[in-house]
């Protein structure tokens, strides 16, 4: 199974006692790597390789949810570019340091 991330809307949500009763409810299911909350829009994200029946499940207990989008995780593929990006750079300034150096011994 591949790295997949939900977005749920919990209509519930709307305090801080509750919102921690969903991160833990979403905590205890297998599989689950990152959970992120905004209170005000009641939004859940999940992201992890993870049953979203289960998922489901739980959340149910807690109030009625609305799923949004369910998809493949791209954050982390934006992630590595950003960190190919920033080794690239560092590449072409040691690269342009070397040739000032090689300048300034002539």
């Amino acid at each position: 199974m591949a790295q997949q991330k939900v977005v749920l809307k919990i209509l519930a949500m709307n305090d801080e006692k509750t919102k921690q009763k969903a991160i833990q409810a979403v905590a205890d299911v297998y599989g689950v790597d990152s959970i992120s909350v905004d209170l005000k829009d009641q939004k859940m994200t999940i992201i992890g390789e993870m049953d979203m029946v289960a998922i489901a499940k739980k959340l149910r207990k807690i109030g009625k949810i609305d799923i949004i989008t369910v998809g493949p995780a791209k954050e982390e593929k934006k992630e590595e570019k950003k960190e190919e990006k920033k080794e690239e750079k560092k590449e072409e300034k040691k690269e342009e340091k070397k040739e000032e150096k090689k300048e300034e011994k002539k």
